[in-house]
């Protein structure tokens, strides 16, 4: 098995609600925000090979919506997902699994694509499975008010349309093996309803993909909550008890979110979980 992180490009999020009731004076020592009140933040997925297998963890935002819509979200720097494939010599069509930690827009908004020949939308990865699982399906086909704006019909519907997608099954216990795939699953519902954040072995470390269970390093803190968390006072449990679970068994956090920090430990402190170490992948692996 070979690990591979995956930049899909880089944008901004309003601070404040990244951090939620957390004020600025507190939040802004970790995550700076411009003039706008905008924060840093990254699109990073982790591609995993192993054998024949060639999976990608979440996708992105992808190209295809409007300049206006981008507008809102500040794009910059040069990374694109096909690109950073490309720079580790594989393409999209080499992909054979997408994995989806959850259906908001900036997680899997790459996972399908504009088809001007045939005007219309259609899975970006034509020689891939999309995993998804069936509670969070069915949250994401029948939105909430709170989240109808994240989960954009364009995005979700054509992975079912084309007979890509399949589901993995809910665990008993938090930590399952999933069978079908090359890694565990945690399951958190803080977020948003079933949120699937894989943990991989690797190299005699655990990995484990945060997605939006801990978007950045600044959000360690346990009360250092999203405003865009539907249950903040479930977020609350779930990350004490996974940070905990981290510290003791030295977890490697793997940041989906964290423009300026791709990987980082964590230690038991006074305070409760804090930082430990900050690496780059290549750090780590190279």
């Amino acid at each position: 098995m070979r690990l591979y992180p995956i930049e899909a490009g880089n944008f901004k999020l309003d601070g404040g609600a990244m951090f939620g009731v957390v004020p600025k004076s507190l939040w802004s020592r970790t995550n700076p925000a411009d003039s706008n009140n905008m924060i840093d933040i990254a699109a990073r997925c982790l591609l995993i090979e192993n054998g024949d297998r060639l999976t990608l963890v979440d996708t992105g935002m992808g190209n295809k919506q409007s300049d206006k819509f981008y507008g809102y979200y500040y794009p910059w720097g040069d990374f694109t997902l096909d690109n950073s494939l490309k720079k580790l010599g594989f393409h999209r069509d080499d992909i054979t699994d997408v994995f989806m930690t959850h259906l908001h827009f900036d997680h899997c908004g790459g996972s399908v694509q504009w088809n001007k020949d045939k005007t219309g939308y259609e899975p970006a990865f034509k020689n891939a499975t999309f995993w998804s699982n069936e509670r969070h399906w069915k949250w994401a086909t029948q939105p909430n008010r709170r989240e109808k704006a994240s989960f954009l019909e364009e995005n979700i519907l054509p992975m079912q349309d084309s007979g890509q997608l399949k589901f993995v099954a809910n665990p008993i216990t938090d930590f399952s093996e999933a069978k079908e795939l090359d890694f565990g699953i945690f399951f958190a519902d803080g977020h948003t309803e079933k949120q699937m954040i894989p943990h991989i072995e690797y190299e005699g470390k655990t990995i484990v993909f945060m997605a939006d269970l801990l978007p950045t390093a600044g959000h360690l803190p346990i009360p250092f909550v999203m405003g865009y968390d539907t249950r903040p006072l479930l977020t609350l449990p779930e990350k004490e008890k996974f940070l905990t679970a981290a510290a003791d068994h030295n977890y490697y956090l793997f940041l989906e979110h964290d423009a300026h920090n791709q990987i980082i430990t964590v230690k038991h402190t006074e305070k409760g979980i804090r930082l430990d170490s900050v690496f780059t992948f290549n750090e780590l692996f190279n």
